[in-house]
């Protein structure tokens, strides 16, 4: 097990450069954590599974922009990749009409 802690050169949300050491050990700029908090405050039609699978989604850069709302996100294994948005999902759990954390991460990212 890896212990060491992680520290990003580059938001994971934008991209910019991240200076402070603060952020770089967050992994996102002030801006950028307070829009991923403010999109986290509706998280009651989430489990708390989907939660964290969400921001380790957005954290292992595994969800990617395609167009302007919709994303490519790649599945728990990594052998396959949906098409999500915050509203819907090709995944199983997506096309069941269910939300799923790949809706919820396209969320977070889209977060103003």
């Amino acid at each position: 097990m890896n212990t060491a802690a992680t520290t990003h050169t580059h938001c994971l949300r934008c991209g910019r450069t991240l200076h402070t050491a603060k952020s770089q050990a967050a992994g996102y700029g002030p801006t950028c954590a307070r829009h991923i908090r403010r999109a986290a405050v509706p998280l009651a039609d989430y489990k708390p599974h989907q939660i964290a699978s969400a921001r380790e989604l957005i954290e292992d850069g595994a969800i990617i922009p395609l167009r302007s709302v919709v994303f490519i996100a790649v599945s728990t294994d990594g052998t396959e990749t949906y098409k999500t948005a915050p509203n819907a999902c090709t995944c199983k759990a997506g096309l069941k009409g269910t939300r799923c954390y790949h809706q919820l991460a396209a969320r977070m990212l889209l977060a103003a």
